[in-house]
């Protein structure tokens, strides 16, 4: 194999490697963020219908007291359906 075409190689797979994770970061930040049912099922440890503080993972913890609308302590599905969506990050 002489050097040009041992360059052509190399060139070819920085290049497809480049392509696979700029196709993988796309799709990623194309994703819609969970619904309230899916984040009840995912962080409801003790699966009583409801997140606690404790519960909470994310921005849902930072913003916990303003989403705990009947500051009741917990998130009930409504509260997660009525809480404010998330702010984006820039896109680069």
């Amino acid at each position: 194999m002489n050097k040009k075409s041992f360059y052509t190689a190399i060139a070819t797979v920085a290049f497809t490697l480049i392509a696979v994770q700029t196709a993988s970061a796309q799709e990623k930040r194309g994703q819609e963020p969970p619904s309230a049912t899916e984040l009840i099922k995912q962080m409801d440890a003790n699966e009583d219908g409801k997140l606690s503080e404790k519960e909470v993972k994310g921005p849902i913890k930072n913003d916990f007291s303003k989403i705990d609308t009947n500051e009741d302590g917990y998130l009930s599905l409504e509260e997660l359906k009525e809480a404010p969506k998330p702010k984006r990050g820039k896109k680069q």
